[in-house]
């Protein structure tokens, strides 16, 4: 028995085996609003680009088959605190079509960039989208340890599902388990709770209310909105256009001045 297919097998596994495991962890997650944005927005471009092309492959995706939406991958960053993993951002990540494995050079060059911008966060692991564990998920969980010793694995479930009122986002950890008398590493699934600051409440707050509520369309509102900041613009360039006349003129009255002079 292979180590993705027990690692499928594991995530499907009855609650109790998955609490038993996870508890054995003891790590706590907290997850910020913004890596759940990002992997949505993520999977939203690669999918829009994919349709506007007609191929279903891309750089930082892989097609799963004709029909399904492409994958995405990245990597998702934050902090840890003793037993507490608090993953408050995420960075896109490129697989390399042939190997089916992660362009480690641009992997680094995005951490040392993000690095410098977040001194304090540090590579926790990595998302992708889809809706279950796939077979090669652990061979890119096993490329990153050589970063963090026990990655963490985020899968979004970009598939909409009107009954469901869990969000469609599971958190994996792996651990090493004896199956068949040989040890193996499986994803189990770990609980998580939603961490928001300040910031990201008020634009969640913001992003709900562009949704249609009113019967309309997103269409009518997005024009409405798009009307209200060309009459703002329009204003701010009469007003910049009046004080630019006026620079205008006290230069050629200063400059007579100083003729006349």
């Amino acid at each position: 028995m292979s180590a993705p297919s027990d690692a499928a097998v594991a995530a499907a596994a009855p609650a109790s085996t998955t609490t038993a495991a996870a508890s054995s962890g003891g790590l706590t997650f907290k997850l910020h609003p913004l890596v759940i944005v990002n992997v949505s927005d993520h999977h939203t471009r690669v999918k829009a680009q994919a349709a506007c092309s007609g191929d279903s492959s891309s750089p930082s995706s892989s097609a799963p088959g004709a029909g399904q939406p492409p994958r995405v991958f990245g990597c998702v960053i934050g902090v840890q605190r003793g037993r507490t993993v608090e993953i408050f951002n995420s960075f896109e990540l490129v697989l390399d079509p042939v190997s089916g494995t992660l362009d480690r050079a641009f992997l680094d060059k995005k951490q040392e960039l993000y690095k410098k911008v977040f001194p304090d966060f540090y590579v926790l692991g990595w998302y992708s989208t889809g809706s279950d564990v796939h077979d090669t998920d652990m061979l890119i969980h096993k490329s990153l340890m050589d970063i963090n010793e026990s990655p963490v694995y985020l899968l979004l479930n970009p598939t909409i599902n009107l009954s469901q009122k869990d969000l469609p986002v599971t958190i994996y950890e792996s651990e090493l388990h004896v199956i068949d008398g040989i040890p193996q590493l499986i994803f189990v699934r770990s609980n998580y709770t939603i961490e928001t600051v300040e910031a990201e409440r008020i634009s969640v707050d913001h992003v709900a209310h562009l949704k249609p509520s009113d019967g309309g369309s997103a269409a009518t509102q997005l024009a409405a909105h798009l009307t209200g900041i060309h009459s703002a613009i329009k204003m701010l360039n009469s007003r910049v256009r009046v004080i630019h006349q006026y620079l205008v003129a006290m230069q050629k009255v200063q400059s007579l001045f100083f003729n006349c002079r």
